[in-house]
């Protein structure tokens, strides 16, 4: 809110797609993101224990259906955002102990998480297939 009689002129950008977010800032809304993506996936995973273990016929049918390229992308997926979500909390951890928190070291853990996450998302790929 602007005091009265202000003369400020500055355009203001409220268009996401043209803003350069930091690194960090990209690790810590992703970091939000994948969480989110873990608690709805929890439904599925909740679905699938449920139905693997109310019958022998339905235990069959979830083989089956998690045997299929589609439900392997989604949980090579699933396992992808649980494995940057824990780095992520580790690295904030790590921070919250007084390491890395000024600028310079928030932007290399950034990296650093980043890098890991993706071979961890490599790993896992190429134990699902």
């Amino acid at each position: 809110m602007k005091p009265r009689g202000s003369k400020d002129n500055r355009p203001v950008n409220l268009e996401l797609t043209t803003i350069s977010f930091p690194i960090t800032a990209l690790a810590s809304i992703s970091h939000r993101v994948t969480g989110v993506l873990l608690f709805v996936s929890s439904l599925f995973l909740v679905w699938a224990l449920d139905q693997s273990l109310a019958s022998q016929e339905s235990f069959d049918a979830l083989t089956a259906l998690m045997s299929s390229a589609l439900v392997r992308f989604v949980t090579w997926a699933f396992l992808a955002a649980l494995s940057y979500h824990a780095l992520a909390g580790i690295r904030h951890l790590i921070m919250d102990m007084g390491v890395g928190e000024d600028l310079k070291g928030g932007a290399m853990s950034a990296r650093i998480l980043f890098v890991l996450a993706a071979i961890a998302a490599v790993i896992w790929g190429i134990m699902l297939w």
